[in-house]
Formats: structure tokens, sequence, C-alpha cells
């Protein structure tokens, strides 16, 4: 591996996490704003996250290692999705890694220890929030990868990177197949980082939380730990749909100097996608937990229709 190769990988991971929080910082502040509220500060997540590493982690006396291990763990997966999806270059050291059934995975095994943590230390609270998130990782995992599958079909590679150079390579074209397959991946994303109509990040409410039922024995830095997880798993699937819709912008070389020039690009795009996802926020409701399983087999059905519809196009 060059110095060169080495540098714009490490750029790329570098970026991730000081970028991360200031996306749901900006979804936050048009969120307040179209909801007619006053807006916390942009740099809101940045305070919370210094000032949660500075208190002390309270852990109970019969929580287990993995109770303790879990934040960690939840930190590492979401900063190796975001290095391996192409966010700013195609041309990486980490690139062959980028496949969706990897990629899936890393979500996977975060989505597993956060639950085994939650029920480890045996509070209802712990123990609901596991179910209702196993559930939306059982349902929400396949549609998932159904849309990744979708995409796979042009550049006949489930390749992230492979994707993202065939599509810019190509003259710009409109794929019925990735218009399912786009609206499929949206559901899945709301579904996925706890975002309205499947979930409310700013609530408490017993009877409907399920993020916040998982984390509810943390504090400190385990706490700073996890939300910053939230945070890289909201902006890597952005990253994902930006690679999949709008991937002109993307460096093709292990150049540190393009990716900076990437990098506004980016930050465009990712503005514009947090303020659609704000808006959409605003104007949908909160759906009954029992829904949610409606909600994401319909993500499941487009984006298996998706996969037809390309599929009878070529041929």
């Amino acid at each position: 591996m060059s110095f060169a190769a080495f540098m714009s990988q490490l750029l790329e991971i570098v970026i991730a996490i000081g970028l991360a929080p200031l996306l749901t910082g900006w979804v936050n502040l048009w969120r307040a704003w179209l909801q007619n509220r006053t807006a916390p500060s942009l740099w809101q997540p940045y305070r919370m996250l210094h000032k949660l590493f500075n208190k002390e982690s309270m852990v109970a006396d019969h929580a287990s290692r993995l109770f303790r291990v879990t934040p960690y763990v939840m930190f590492g997966c979401m900063v190796l999705a975001c290095a391996i999806i192409p966010t700013l270059s195609t041309d990486l050291p980490l690139a062959p890694a980028a496949d969706a059934i990897a990629l899936v995975g890393l979500f996977a095994l975060a989505r597993v220890f956060i639950s085994l943590a939650a029920m480890d230390v045996g509070t209802a609270f712990g123990t609901m929030g596991a179910r209702r998130e196993m559930l939306i990782g059982f349902l929400a995992e396949p549609a998932l990868l159904m849309v990744l599958f979708s995409a796979s079909l042009i550049s006949q590679s489930t390749s992230l990177t492979t994707i993202v150079e065939t599509l810019t390579q190509r003259e710009l074209a409109i794929y019925p197949g990735m218009a399912f397959a786009g609206v499929a991946f949206t559901m899945v994303s709301l579904a996925e980082n706890a975002r309205v109509p499947v979930d409310n990040p700013a609530t408490h409410l017993e009877l409907t939380m399920i993020h916040e039922a998982l984390i509810l024995e943390y504090s400190g830095r385990h706490l700073a730990l996890i939300e910053w997880a939230a945070s890289l798993k909201l902006f890597a699937y952005s990253c994902i749909g930006l690679a999949l819709s709008f991937p002109w912008g993307v460096a093709q070389a292990q150049a540190p100097l393009q990716m900076l020039l990437a990098l506004p690009v980016l930050a465009a795009k990712l503005a514009v996608g947090g303020f659609l996802l704000a808006a959409l926020e605003t104007a949908s409701a909160k759906m009954r937990i029992f829904r949610v399983p409606e909600f994401l087999a319909t993500a499941f059905l487009l984006a298996v229709i998706g996969m037809l519809v390309h599929l009878l196009l070529n041929q």
C-alpha cells in the first residue's frame, strides 16, 4: 500500500467521523424550522458528545463484558462501513471489501450486539427495545439486500465501487428499476436509522421508543460512542443513497487532493439530502409498531419489482 493510498483512506475515515454529527445537527436544525420551533445549534451534537465524554460511565453491577464492549463494537462497525462506502473516491485500499453482503453484515453485527447488550442488564425497556430492533432488522436487511442487488444488475457486480464507477461512466439515463429501488431504500433508511414514521429519535415514551429503549442504561463515554455510531450510520446510509442515485462527483484516484475537491460536492449533496429527510419526517406521522412489518414488506416488494423491471427491460 502506497503512502498516498493510505492517506486517502485515512482522509475518508476522518471526514466521515467528523461530518457525521454535523449531518445529524443539520437534519435536526431543518426539522425544527419546518415544525416552527426554535432550532438547536448546528453544533449541538458535538457539544453533546463533548459533555458525555467528560461524564462518568455508570454500569450496572451485574452487567457483563458484552455490555461494556458493545459501544466500541458499534462504533467500529459504523466506521468500517463508512470506510468501504465510496463517498469521496472509488479507488481506495478498502474498496475490494465494499461488497453489498459484507456491508449489510456490518449493520447486522452492530444490531446483534446492541440488542444483546440491551437484554444483558435485564430491564423491561431494554428487552422490549431489543425485540423491536430485531423485528425491524429481520425485515429491513432483506429489503436492503434487494435494493443493492437491483443496482448490481447494472454493473453485474455487488461491489459498491464497481456500481458507482459503472454509473458514472455511462451516459445520463433514467433506470425505472432504480426508481423502485430508490423508494424502497428510502423506506429502509428511515427504519434503520430510527426516523419517523418508524421511530422518533426525540421521544422517550415507553410504548413507542425503539432506539432509545436500547440505550437507556448507557451513560458517559459509552453513550457518546453509541450516539456517534448512530450519526455514522445515518451518514453511511446517506452516502449509500447518494452513491446509487447521484454518483457523480466522486473521485476515481488515490489522490488526497482530488478527494478534497470532491468534498464540497459531497457536502452539497448531504445538505440537500438532510433537508429532504427533515421535510419527509415533518410531513409524516409516527405509525404504530404493528404497522412496521407492512411498511418494510412494502419496501421489500418495491425492491423486488425494481429487479424484475430491470430484467424485463433488458430482455
